[in-house]
């Protein structure tokens, strides 16, 4: 039985199913503006493989981690940029 591994979103507690890439547990948390470009345009996942790094987010202090190309680790702090919808 999987209850599933706490993380933390910006500051905030969520739980996710263990082996969950960093990504899919942002979308599923309700985040889809990952970070902003230096145009000011919002950014997630676009190719869900780790060739595009649209989805950079910080991971445990490490900034410019892809998040298609991490699981989630209990305990993991994840940060987006603090002006991202929540």
């Amino acid at each position: 039985m999987n209850d599933g591994i706490p993380i933390t979103i910006d500051g905030r507690p969520h739980t996710v199913p263990a082996g969950t890439s960093v990504a899919v547990a942002l979308l599923a948390c309700g985040r889809s503006r990952f970070r902003t470009s230096v145009q000011g345009e919002a950014r997630g996942p676009l190719c869900g493989m780790g060739i595009c790094f649209e989805c950079r987010v910080t991971i445990d202090g490490h900034a410019h981690q892809r998040a298609c190309l991490v699981a989630c680790v209990a305990g993991m702090s994840i940060g987006t940029e603090r002006d991202a919808d929540v």
